[in-house]
């Protein structure tokens, strides 16, 4: 019996150390175990947009708003990696029944984003490694905000949508990175995540910059020349679709935006 015993004890030895099994349930989430370097620990992802080129090959569990659970648990999970908004409220009560372990995050600006990747790296094993990521991240930030610091903020309205006109509500990352770039969402006082808005709205609040996705979505503003976004040229296109990411990489896209309200509308310093 004893070689037995010892045979069993071996075993459970392997499992306790056992690296996670571990399953994005978001592409943002992904992105972050992607840039801890733990994407050797991921068994499955919750696709929504092109992969990335490392994990191109995991297993999928379904898409945005649309979960496979039971594929989902024939991968075997150890920890589940939850963003609220990528997955049904439904299922996501079905998740918690099934007492696999879930981490589940949904920061409201860059700051929260950036414990969030340090405490994901916990999860992960891999501490260290996230904490001097964090950190890096931390500096980068404050480096952002204080070298775009204006006195008397830049008003943007971010364009989300023309046809019917969509912005962003105060409570979302753009709306911090504007902040960090010494800017102002001029909707930042609504608590709607991505509230719809009427043109006279917009007239009332009288933009200095109108940001949206596409040269073509600014187009129709040229009809309007007492805008002051209008009137000094100030219409412009997001420089890419990075802010719409909330992982580490967000720090630097914010850092684009930065540069280019700058570059185009320059503070006196």
């Amino acid at each position: 019996m004893r070689p037995l015993l010892l045979l069993l004890a071996m075993l459970c030895s392997a499992v306790v150390g056992a690296a996670p099994r571990v399953i994005s349930l978001a592409p943002s989430m992904t992105e972050i175990v992607l840039e801890l370097q733990a994407g050797d620990l991921l068994v499955g992802v919750l696709d929504g947009g092109e992969r990335p080129s490392q994990i191109r090959a995991l297993p999928s569990v379904g898409q945005h708003g649309q979960l496979n659970i039971e594929y989902l648990l024939s991968l075997r999970p150890d920890l589940l990696l939850l963003w609220p908004g990528s997955v049904a409220p439904a299922q996501r009560n079905q998740l918690k029944r099934l007492g696999i372990p879930i981490y589940s995050a949904e920061p409201r600006d860059l700051d929260q984003l950036i414990e969030q990747i340090a405490a994901i790296g916990r999860r992960l094993d891999r501490e260290q490694q996230a904490l001097e990521y964090a950190q890096a991240l931390r500096e980068r930030l404050n480096e952002l905000r204080h070298r775009y610091h204006r006195e008397q903020p830049l008003q943007v309205f971010y364009q989300v949508w023309d046809k019917p006109l969509y912005t962003l509500g105060g409570r979302q990352f753009v709306s911090d990175a504007l902040r960090v770039c010494g800017a102002r969402n001029v909707f930042d006082d609504l608590e709607q995540p991505a509230p719809q808005v009427s043109l006279e709205t917009v007239l009332l609040r009288n933009p200095q910059v109108i940001l949206a996705s596409d040269q073509a979505q600014l187009e129709s503003w040229k009809t309007w020349p007492q805008l002051d976004a209008v009137a000094n040229g100030h219409l412009l296109v997001v420089p890419d679709k990075g802010l719409e990411r909330p992982s580490g990489q967000m720090i630097e896209a914010t850092a684009r935006l930065c540069e280019l309200l700058d570059a185009r509308v320059p503070a006196s310093r």
